[in-house]
């Protein structure tokens, strides 16, 4: 216990003994005969099995009793094995194969190209999907540039954790009937977040394992631009129901959005594309609501659906008023009396029509194995 005390937890910033980490008497055997060593057997407990001090601080235990008990022999040649085992508060993490048993479909809303509105339709889509009576949830997996939780007027809320089957699970925010989680919720507004790769999918992970999503009809993924580490993690953690692809009319946009479908019918992902969203299809006045007029280029989300052979769910219009309901927290889709709001609610029904048939007439998707 003496040298457990001299031995400092980065979770705590306390020792062992001090953190409550020593879940039981340490045990010394003394040598049987000659030659055998003592042996000291100490059980520690951690937090979770995926605490990231874990093998630093079992090494760390291990040198520390050594060289205590070394100082207090009196043959400093006597030999001395040490055993440390680790106990867990929290239950470990289920299998990837068991993660989100009480989902019934996931839904990755996808683009590949930024600045198309792909959250703005991902947030929307939810609400539509929410009000024709469906239990959704909504994950903003875009770790660096996350953005529904201002889409939803939550900036401000602090998600709390609580004990579900011998686990320490993060509760989503609700709002709008929506279920939700966002890196942005743990980190400043204003602050860039300096991560690498790595640290940004194991948050991710975290958003998606250690959440208590609950029973949901629709999980709605709202993915970051492009095909990254992000996406792989997604495909590695969760069997995808299918895709959406947001684009707007644009070539430029429409070149990066083939990028995307490519991705998803690679031979070793093998996800559906439930079909395309044309975004900004036109810009349409308050004042003038009969005119439309093409400033991105005209149904050219249409025509790579034919090309690709995969459904055009809908044609949403540049409008002013989704920008403001999305900068003011009440995305449109929250009004089914406004043009705006009837094409997403029309937008949530298509999507269910293309799930039920895909889930009728197509197996289940895989979890990717990628190494």
């Amino acid at each position: 216990m003496d040298a457990l005390a001299t031995v400092t937890y980065a979770g705590t910033k306390k020792n062992l003994v001090e953190s409550g980490m020593v879940a039981d008497q340490p045990a010394v055997a003394a040598p049987q005969q000659a030659g055998d060593p003592w042996r000291v057997t100490v059980v520690l407990e951690f937090p979770r099995d995926t605490d990231p001090f874990l093998k630093s601080t079992v090494k760390a235990a291990e040198a520390a009793i050594k060289y205590h008990c070394q100082q207090q022999a009196a043959d400093e040649a006597e030999p001395i094995e040490v055993t440390i085992q680790t106990e867990f508060k929290s239950k470990p993490r289920p299998e990837v194969s068991e993660l989100l048993p009480g989902v019934k479909n996931i839904i990755a809303v996808s683009s590949g190209k930024g600045g198309v509105g792909k959250s703005t339709v991902s947030a929307n889509l939810a609400i539509a999907l929410a009000r024709l009576g469906y239990k959704v949830g909504l994950l903003d997996c875009d770790i660096f540039g996350p953005s529904i939780p201002k889409m939803f007027n939550v900036e401000d809320a602090r998600p709390y954790a609580v004990k579900k089957d011998g686990r320490d699970l993060i509760c989503p925010i609700d709002q709008y009937g929506v279920r939700m989680l966002s890196i942005g919720f743990f980190v400043s507004p204003t602050t860039a977040t300096l991560w690498r790769g790595g640290m940004a999918t194991s948050a991710l992970k975290q958003l998606i394992a250690d959440a208590d999503w609950g029973d949901l009809d629709y999980f709605i993924l709202d993915t970051p631009p492009g095909t990254s580490d992000i996406h792989l993690t997604l495909l590695q953690t969760l069997p995808i129901t299918g895709a959406v692809i947001v684009s707007t009319p644009q070539q430029v946009a429409l070149a990066d959005a083939r990028k995307g479908i490519d991705m998803y019918r690679n031979d070793k992902v093998n996800v559906p594309i439930l079909g395309l969203i044309e975004n900004m299809a036109w810009f349409t006045p308050a004042e003038l609501p009969e005119n439309r007029y093409y400033i991105f280029g005209r149904e050219g989300c249409k025509q790579l659906a034919q090309e690709m052979q995969v459904p055009l769910l809908a044609q949403i219009p540049l409008v002013q008023s989704i920008c403001d309901s999305g900068d003011q927290g009440t995305p449109a889709a929250l009004n089914a009396d406004t043009m705006t709001g009837q094409a997403f609610l029309s937008l949530a029904q298509a999507v269910v029509t293309v799930v039920n048939r895909r889930n009728k007439e197509q197996p289940k998707t895989k979890i990717v194995g990628m190494k």
